[in-house]
């Protein structure tokens, strides 16, 4: 007689669920004094919930959690079914193994960053960060001047983002990465950039001393997850891999063209993000020429983004004289520009560059 088959289980994995007051202190008994590693942390730039796993059992440390302290989270490949309370009051939460990826609202929003006030944080792996968009934007931007003193190995893992979009651009020292399917490790130098499209692989080996880095990310808080199952790099090369719609991108600035640019007196060079983000983002390095001021500038993107390279100008925004407000910048410095808004760069310095970037909600034809 033949047995009929049990229909498969919906259940991928069960996570408890530990409210903390101290993530770092937490995270760090569990992992240093017990074994436990980390399997997602976010978000990165200010850890609050960390998920751990070892010895059988997954633990997701929250500190937002305010919850009764036996709770069971049950992560389920279709469509999780309803709450329920065990017999002994344990709560058991149900989720979805895999949530569509949401996009916040923009709110728009006139943001300067000056390095001189940077209040610098603590994030993962160790790494030091400044939150260079304060509000996110509604939470649809985030972006992080992130700065590794002191040089050597970096105490990284492999993971990946779900994220829409994530930019790295290099701008002081070298760090030394490996991405899925993209080869051996590689140096990013100052003024290299990359694209890590949605949920690549990769890790951070080493760096020089006073690493420093711009992340610019979205939505602005976001998961990375560690693939403790993947050893990079991976044995084979597919450079023009697909991720969601997106392929890897990794910009040389030594081996960069530079155009004039819009304005004129200054130049650019195009990292190649439009095309690589199928449209949705457009990154370039700008850098005087011969000009000092630049005409009124608009534009239409979702989010205007830059970061002072080198040298010095005035930020200059508005269109009427009376109304107008003016913003010194200087190396490190970065702003937000929101969609409309009339602005210009005055006083520039000869040497003054800057990176800018733009992101939109919908694709733009390339």
């Amino acid at each position: 007689m033949q047995m009929s088959e049990e229909p498969a289980s919906p259940i991928r994995s069960a996570e408890m669920l530990v409210p903390c007051d101290d993530l770092d202190a937490t995270l760090a008994f569990f992992t240093q004094q017990l074994n436990f590693r980390i399997d997602t942390i976010f978000p990165a730039d200010h850890p609050r919930v960390a998920v751990i796993s070892g010895h059988g059992i997954r633990l997701r440390l929250d500190t937002n959690c305010d919850g009764p302290r036996g709770t069971l989270r049950i992560v389920c490949t279709d469509t999780p079914p309803a709450d329920v309370t065990a017999p002994n009051g344990m709560r058991i939460e149900f989720v979805a193994a895999s949530k569509p990826l949401k996009m916040p609202v923009v709110e728009p929003s006139f943001t300067i960053s000056r390095r001189r006030d940077a209040q610098w944080g603590t994030g993962r792996a160790g790494m030091r960060y400044r939150d260079l968009i304060p509000d996110r934007q509604g939470g649809a931007f985030i972006a992080s001047h992130i700065h590794i003193p002191n040089g050597g190995p970096v105490p990284d893992y492999v993971h990946f983002h779900r994220v829409r979009f994530q930019m790295i651009f290099c701008h002081r020292g070298w760090v030394r990465v490996v991405y899925e399917d993209q080869g051996e490790p590689f140096v990013m130098q100052a003024g290299d950039c990359v694209l890590q499209p949605p949920e690549i692989r990769h890790r951070v080996l080493e760096s020089s001393d006073d690493l420093e880095v711009v992340e610019i990310s979205s939505p602005a808080e976001h998961e990375t997850l560690a693939d403790h199952d993947l050893t990079l790099p991976t044995a084979h090369l597919v450079p023009d891999r697909d991720f969601s719609g997106q392929r890897f991108l990794r910009s040389v600035a030594t081996d960069a063209e530079w155009t004039p640019w819009s304005a004129e007196g200054f130049e650019s060079r195009d990292t190649g993000m439009r095309s690589a983000t199928s449209g949705i983002a457009h990154a370039h390095i700008i850098r005087t020429t011969s000009a000092a001021s630049t005409d009124t500038l608009q534009h239409d993107a979702d989010l205007l983004f830059a970061f002072v390279r080198k040298g010095s100008a005035v930020l200059v925004t508005g269109q009427e004289s009376d109304t107008a407000a003016t913003h010194q910048l200087a190396e490190a410095d970065a702003f937000a520009i929101p969609r409309g808004t009339s602005y210009r760069l005055h006083r520039c310095s000869a040497n003054f560059e800057f990176v800018e970037v733009t992101v939109h909600g919908e694709v733009r034809s390339i």
